[in-house]
């Protein structure tokens, strides 16, 4: 990609925000269409029922997390999920934000319909233990998202601070059970995001999602989790690739992190 290209798909003013408030958004960086083709492969999957290790949905049960859980690791089972997963344009992105080259750790899809629960707020990097640095997320919108229908909301600058030690969640809220408060003086803003839309944020900014309000609109996301090709360490749970599909494995990261034990990314409904 030329430099021309580059500051096309990523103006100084968006990477300058990255840099400043720990995340930023490319608009429209894929089109309807492919997202509407990503949205199919996931719609057939939750048709054709379970995925052991990687989807497990539980038609009769109340709770719609349970009857439409997140998909975990879907590039290992699905080459459109893949091919977002290794996208080009998410590479560029990432490549200049981070300043290096850069892995893939993990992908989620998630489905959160009507009436699920939200994630509380929280920091991607107090799962993936990423050691030396931090993750990104590259976070797809695949849904037109807002606070009706549990969009994200990020609290801008956290990225500069260590890794919090969570508190418990209200479960009533969110389906994982660690919270960050924000900080004082700082306050949770939402990232409303249109279909193709990606947001990308660092793994040290605290985030997270309220419950879907909405009546009828379900809030589909794709995520990729990233680091860069100078990690030495990773927590045991993620299978890092470069960005041609080819395993790149890390060693584990040591001890049980700054606060003790916690539950993976993949525990979760």
């Amino acid at each position: 990609m030329t430099a021309m290209d580059m500051g096309a798909i990523l103006p100084e003013a968006l990477r300058e925000r990255y840099e400043r408030q720990g995340f930023t958004v490319v608009r429209g960086l894929f089109g309807y269409d492919e997202i509407e083709g990503l949205c199919d492969v996931f719609a057939a999957l939750h048709a054709a029922g379970p995925v052991p290790g990687h989807f497990e949905p539980r038609p009769a049960d109340p709770d719609p997390l349970r009857r439409h859980p997140r998909v975990m690791q879907p590039h290992e089972i699905s080459a459109r999920a893949r091919g977002f997963l290794l996208d080009a344009r998410l590479r560029a992105v990432l490549e200049a934000l981070l300043g290096e080259e850069v892995l893939a750790a993990q992908s989620m899809f998630y489905f959160k319909p009507p009436g699920a629960r939200g994630q509380a707020l929280h920091q991607d990097n107090f799962y993936l233990r990423v050691e030396p640095g931090t993750c990104v997320a590259a976070w797809v919108a695949c849904d037109v998202i807002d606070r009706d229908n549990g969009g994200l909301e990020v609290v801008p600058g956290t990225h500069h601070m260590d890794l919090f030690c969570p508190e418990e969640a209200d479960p009533g809220l969110s389906f994982a059970r660690e919270y960050v408060p924000p900080p004082p003086g700082l306050t949770p803003v939402p990232v409303d995001l249109a279909p193709g839309d990606v947001l990308f944020f660092n793994g040290s900014l605290v985030h997270g999602s309220g419950p879907n309000r909405s009546a009828d609109r379900f809030r589909r996301s794709f995520i990729g989790h990233y680091v860069g090709r100078s990690a030495e360490r990773i927590d045991d749970y993620y299978r890092t690739l470069d960005m041609a599909g080819e395993r790149v494995p890390l060693p584990g990261s040591e001890g049980a992190g700054p606060c003790g034990g916690f539950v993976p990314h993949g525990d979760a409904p």
